[in-house]
């Protein structure tokens, strides 16, 4: 279970922040059904669950692609949904993306832990008994609201990969002065390969080895014998920790602290992409500056409010609107002038006694 923005400022007592790893689907989920964009909603992880419900309820469903179904009847993702006492929600394995978001309107009324309900399964703390949903177990709703259905945008969906490639966003920093010339050339050109062995604590990558400064080699015993070894130091959220020659990117529920080199970040902004990315998917990392990073966010937060939310009326008028400028363009016929013009052509040829005449009409 989720929240957004998570478990902040618990850092120094151990624990990480958690919450949603793709908080850009899991914010429009909570939207499409009337919540506020941080309430408690379900993450999905590679696979749906099956839940059946005891009373009806707005639901609405986000980020990969899982196949959901109303008792049997496929239904779709980014709209919200009405569902029914009795009737059961079923999804599948993941086609494109990851993670699938659910939110319930009222969201998921379990108890806070350190200010949280987001679940931190490592610590078996949050959430609801510190654990993924069990089976049979009966999730706690919060009052039902009435919100009218809607939808999302097209333009405020997350674009995901269906080639398995992902372009990842990364600021230099904080220990980016470890890294030579080359060795940043080889991780900004180079594809990197998601490994299996990767979770919600870091993502661990596959990929070339990576050259050193003199700072890196020639350093006091102190910082280690290692080139991406440093002094114990803080790890900013999104760090990708060198672990000798591995690269991890440290997610939701990574370590605070550690001590090994963090030669670069990823923004907030580009956490949606590493939570839709499957094992055995590739990364490509490109280089943005602090700047850029904080203008991303910026837009992304914009973008998860109710100014992407779509009436299904909107559609109606679009249509009804484009029907109109369609119409525009048909020649109409005034078929009672033509008819009088006609009369009148028959009245000259018997005036004049003849048979065939031509008669021209000038407006």
């Amino acid at each position: 279970m989720s929240i957004y923005p998570g478990r902040i400022g618990t850092l120094n007592q151990g624990f990480p922040a958690s919450g949603p790893m793709d908080s850009w689907s899991f914010r429009l989920a909570n939207i499409l059904v009337g919540n506020e964009p941080g309430e408690a909603a379900l993450e999905c992880q590679f696979m749906g669950p099956t839940l059946k419900f005891k009373s009806d309820r707005m639901i609405a469903i986000t980020g990969a692609d899982m196949s959901p179904k109303i008792d049997g009847k496929i239904v779709p993702l980014w709209e919200s949904l009405e569902i029914k006492a009795n009737q059961t929600l079923e999804m599948e394995f993941a086609t494109i993306g990851a993670r699938s978001y659910i939110a319930f309107s009222g969201g998921i009324n379990s108890k806070p832990w350190l200010g949280s309900r987001s679940t931190f399964h490592k610590a078996g703390v949050g959430g609801i008994d510190g654990k993924a949903i069990q089976n049979r177990q009966i999730l706690p709703l919060g009052e039902n609201r009435d919100f009218a259905s809607k939808k999302i945008k097209k333009n405020s969906i997350p674009k995901m990969s269906n080639d398995k490639n992902w372009s990842i966003e990364v600021v230099l920093g904080p220990n980016d002065d470890w890294i030579d010339k080359n060795g940043h050339q080889i991780f900004l050109n180079s594809k990197w390969k998601l490994q299996a062995k990767s979770d919600r604590t870091g993502y661990r990558l596959d990929g070339p080895k990576l050259s050193f400064t003199d700072k890196a080699t020639n350093k006091s015993l102190e910082n280690g014998s290692e080139p991406s070894n440093i002094i114990d130091q803080g790890y900013p959220s999104g760090a990708i920790n060198l672990a000798g020659q591995t690269p991890i990117i440290l997610v939701n529920d990574g370590p605070s602290m550690g001590g090994f080199i963090n030669p670069y970040t990823v923004p907030s902004a580009a956490f949606w992409k590493l939570g839709q990315a499957k094992p055995g998917d590739t990364f490509n990392f490109t280089e943005v500056s602090v700047e850029k990073a904080q203008l991303l966010r910026t837009e992304q937060s914009i973008i998860c409010s109710e100014i992407s939310l779509q009436s299904f009326d909107d559609d109606k008028i679009a249509t009804t609107k484009e029907s109109i400028q369609k119409v525009e363009s048909v020649k109409i016929i005034d078929f009672e002038k033509d008819e009088l013009k006609e009369k009148l052509r028959r009245k000259m040829m018997e005036k004049k006694g003849m048979k065939n005449m031509k008669i021209r009409f000038f407006n």
